[in-house]
């Protein structure tokens, strides 16, 4: 086996265009492309061990020890997983190539992955952004005249930077405004926890203003309005002649606050 020569055209550059070529020939009768053969039943085995083993498998993965006290030998589920990840992958390459194996193998489940933490639709989904970054790639490459595969695994890292970018929760855009959010929440309860403690007090005419705050608080004086504009909104603060006051709620807030 050492001296066997592994030619990467033949093992692992599949081309995806001349797939309709090898054909699946019984007795004489033309069948179809054999690679639609080949990667139909893989798809078929790999379909029916999840849905007959899925509660294992969900177990096995998240937690092996609990998967073995219940019998259901994690080690023997993890093994057989891996031989239909490697029998997926050989059948692969040798239909797509490479390019597509290793693409559609990270970025549709990494996608998925950013929308939900539910095994099942992590599942569902990440198929769904299989099956539309090939269908849109494979047409992408027949109006460009471009590479199969690069279209389609260059629609699947497209759909994954619209899905890093704009996911609900974990997308960069959710986690700015987030991060904003908390800056706002954070500087309203600065701004009644200052007004509380200079209320009542001598300098309080000149420390409550809202003309102070962006030297008192190092605020700039866009955000030291937006800051008061959000703190007025909320009813914990309201302003009369550019001096701003407590309300009740807002008493109690920056009690709240302090006492954190």
């Amino acid at each position: 086996a050492a001296h066997v020569h592994l030619d990467t055209d033949a093992v692992l550059l599949g081309e995806l265009a001349f797939a309709p070529f090898n054909r699946f020939e019984v007795a004489g009768h033309d069948l179809g492309p054999l690679s639609a053969w080949v990667m139909g039943g893989i798809l078929l085995l790999n379909v029916l061990f999840v849905t007959v083993f899925y509660k294992e498998l969900k177990l096995a993965s998240f937690d092996a020890a609990l998967a073995a006290a219940q019998g259901f030998m994690p080690t023997l589920l993890h093994y057989s997983l891996m031989t239909l990840v490697s029998v997926t992958a050989v059948g692969a390459f040798d239909a797509v190539g490479s390019v597509l194996v290793v693409a559609f193998m990270v970025v549709p489940p990494a996608t998925a992955l950013l929308l939900s933490d539910r095994l099942s639709r992590v599942l569902l989904l990440a198929a769904l952004f299989g099956v539309g970054s090939a269908v849109v790639g494979y047409w992408v490459a027949h109006f460009l005249d471009a590479s199969i595969a690069g279209s389609m695994a260059s629609m699947a890292g497209m759909m994954f930077l619209l899905v890093y970018l704009f996911a609900p929760n974990r997308g960069l855009v959710a986690q700015a405004r987030r991060r904003a959010a908390q800056r706002l929440e954070f500087a309203i309860q600065m701004l009644v926890v200052h007004l509380l403690h200079h209320e009542l007090r001598p300098e309080a005419e000149t420390e409550n203003r809202i003309d102070h705050l962006e030297y008192h608080i190092a605020w700039t004086r866009a955000f030291a309005q937006e800051v008061v504009r959000r703190a007025v909104a909320m009813g914990v603060v309201t302003e009369r002649d550019g001096r701003l006051f407590l309300t009740d709620s807002g008493r109690v807030l920056a009690t709240q606050t302090m006492a954190e």
